[in-house]
């Protein structure tokens, strides 16, 4: 019995051709043709002859790579198939105006986004998006009306719309849909989450509405610095001592850690050198951690190594400010005879005045045969006279 050795599988020899720029690019069976990226292409599709870009020249692919089956380019362009593509072109543009219009009459809640017309005039098909379903039948048999071919709506979502319409992103580059990414990808908030950046839809979202493609492109780099970092509130061991982790930094691979024995004191210190002894936050239910139990430490503390601070290579700069004296003008002395006159003057002001002497009051002579009125101890009323027989 003979036994048969299966050869490996060849490679499949392909050019990349688009068929709209800014659109998902395909693999086609180059058919014995030698194109180069920017070549004017004539290919087979399930919708019969379309017109295409090739934007990569002849390569070969593994046979796994290839999504079956794999059509062929017919030739390329003549100047008759150009004058048809310039003149479809001409078509979508009186399209797509046509169609809003009607879109208006109908009072239908959609919007356009473009038209395209199939290489061969034979339909149409017109792009749109809408917040719910909407009933175009109406709207399909008055376009049939007017343009006598057949008449396709397609909706799609809001990213299919900023790929086709291109655009600028928040960064100043070109859409990352529009320039190289073939399919969306999934992206979720958790990703804004572990990579620390602002919940704020309008800091993590692109101009589609949706959260940004480019929040997976370091998504994976994230994951792999999360299985070497602790997490917060972790209960860790360092060379000064245990405490707890109250900020990590994943591209640094530092932590910052509140000491045990002074709340006061956070250090810092890099992920190789501490121990975790309790991962996360504390729960009920965990036992309590040995006082004895400090791996790094070794139940005393180590003081960390103190860097040695380099030396300024050159002294500095001091600057004045308007708020400086640049020269301090020495207080001009007075004049010897002229401070010699205040000081004498300043005597004369604080020298106590001399009293003088009052006068001695006399008494008055008391009349005879008057008796003497006793002190009224009283007190007196306001607007009253102080004996009965007096008078105001």
């Amino acid at each position: 019995m003979e036994e048969t050795v299966s050869s490996p599988q060849q490679d499949v020899e392909v050019v990349d051709i688009q068929f709209r720029p800014g659109q998902k690019v395909y693999y086609f069976d180059p058919a014995g043709l030698k194109l180069a990226a920017g070549d004017h292409v004539i290919m087979d599709t399930a919708r019969g002859a379309e017109f295409g870009i090739c934007t990569s020249g002849n390569h070969w692919i593994r046979p796994k790579d290839v999504v079956a089956p794999l059509r062929r380019v017919l030739r390329k362009t003549t100047p008759q198939d150009e004058r048809i593509v310039a003149d479809n072109r001409a078509k979508e543009k009186r399209a797509y105006e046509v169609c809003l219009q009607k879109i208006a009459d109908h009072k239908l809640d959609m919007q356009l986004v473009s038209a395209e017309v199939a290489f061969d005039g034979s339909k149409i098909l017109f792009y749109f998006t809408a917040d719910e379903r909407v009933d175009f039948r109406e709207l399909v048999k008055n376009l049939a009306s007017v343009f006598h071919t057949r008449i396709e709506l397609r909706q799609i979502g809001v990213r299919d719309k900023a790929k086709m319409v291109g655009g600028l992103g928040i960064c100043g580059r070109p859409f990352c849909c529009a320039s190289f990414l073939d399919d969306f990808q999934p992206v979720s908030i958790k990703m804004a989450k572990t990579q620390n950046l602002s919940l704020n839809p309008t800091k993590i979202s692109g101009t589609c509405g949706r959260l940004m493609c480019c929040l997976k492109y370091e998504q994976e780099a994230y994951e792999d610095l999360l299985r070497t970092s602790p997490k917060m509130d972790s209960f860790v061991d360092t060379p000064e001592g245990r405490g707890t982790v109250v900020e990590v930094d994943l591209l640094r691979q530092r932590v910052k850690v509140r000491l045990e024995d002074s709340p006061e004191t956070i250090s810092q210190f890099p992920n190789g050198d501490i121990a975790v002894l309790r991962s996360g936050k504390a729960r009920k239910n965990d036992p309590p951690i040995p006082a004895d139990l400090a791996p790094i430490s070794g139940n005393g503390k180590r003081p960390r190594p103190s860097e040695p601070q380099e030396q300024p290579m050159l002294e500095p700069i001091r600057f004045r400010y308007s708020t400086e004296s640049v020269v301090e003008e020495p207080e001009e002395k007075p004049k010897p005879a002229q401070s010699e006159h205040r000081r004498s003057r300043r005597r004369r002001q604080e020298a106590p005045k001399p009293q003088e002497p009052q006068p001695e009051k006399q008494e008055k002579p008391r009349q005879e045969g008057k008796p003497r009125r006793r002190p009224n101890n009283r007190r007196r009323r306001p607007g009253k006279p102080d004996t009965p027989g007096e008078t105001q």
